[in-house]
């Protein structure tokens, strides 16, 4: 029962005709700092904004969920997020959530994170064949946001195909259902990365820093698609836009729709300059 309860909730992340999944963060203040978050200041907003482009599901911490979803119950999955880095960690995942609390919110999944190739990715791994154990056992689906972000990494290492494949490989090995990382920078090299996983294992792409303009972020998201990707958990990209519902709406077209960047970029325009969402 407990396997099937994982099915059902896994089911809803992800829509049946793309086979893809499109997902949200608004998790990034514990990490990254609030100051620098501008479109995460309004909090309650951003996320309206964001529900309104109907993702398949957002990422947050229990704290924002509590307050900032009952509005929006049964609109969107809830990601609950159970551990963060910090800027003066920058390397180690804290622990703060539980698999219980996840189920108590009504969460389709509960999200931890890891940095690997580093002084604490031990206890990191520990920390999630932990709960992979526990969520197997209460049929929740386990994501991790798994990055090679470690001491031994050089920054510009942090996107290769060999270290982007570590974070996947050993999330899978460890118990993981779903992988959030880097895009490697290119489709062929990305396709390795998946070729290291079971077909049955979802790798999802971030937003990621490498990307400067509209552009990048879109033709990223349309190659990622297309070299067997799984999916995407992006947040800054999306919430520090002009029109977050619009972006919102286009990359879900891109997605699900097989838009191309183009088209992406036409249905963009058009939502921004007349406002009707509900209409895609």
């Amino acid at each position: 029962m407990a396997m099937l309860g994982k099915e059902v909730r896994l089911s809803r992340l992800v829509n049946p005709k793309s086979n893809k999944m499109m997902a949200i963060t608004v998790d990034h203040a514990i990490s990254r700092g609030i100051a620098p978050m501008t479109g995460l200041q309004p909090i309650q907003s951003t996320i309206d904004k964001i529900i309104a482009g109907r993702p398949d599901a957002m990422t947050m911490t229990k704290g924002i969920a509590e307050r900032c979803m009952y509005q929006h119950a049964g609109k969107v999955s809830i990601l609950m997020k159970v551990s963060n880095y910090s800027p003066v960690a920058p390397t180690k995942d804290t622990i703060f959530g539980s698999v219980d609390e996840a189920i108590r919110m009504g969460a389709d999944a509960v999200s931890m994170g890891a940095m690997t190739l580093g002084d604490f990715q031990g206890e990191q791994f520990e920390a999630i064949g932990k709960f992979s154990e526990e969520c197997c056992a209460k049929g929740m689906p386990l994501i991790g946001h798994v990055y090679p972000k470690g001491e031994s990494v050089p920054a510009d290492k942090r996107a290769t195909w060999e270290n982007i494949a570590y974070c996947c490989r050993s999330a899978c090995e460890l118990g993981m259902d779903i992988v959030k990382t880097t895009y490697t920078g290119d489709p062929d090299s990305m396709a390795k990365v998946i070729s290291c996983v079971p077909d049955s294992f979802r790798v999802v792409i971030q937003g990621g820093d490498a990307c400067k303009t509209l552009d990048d972020y879109l033709t990223m998201t349309r190659d990622a698609m297309d070299c067997g990707v799984g999916g995407v958990t992006m947040g800054r990209f999306v919430w520090d836009y002009q029109d977050v519902t619009a972006l919102v709406v286009a990359l879900r077209y891109i997605i699900h729709e097989g838009y191309s960047v183009k088209q992406a970029k036409e249905l963009l325009a058009q939502l921004e300059h007349d406002k009707n969402y509900d209409q895609f």
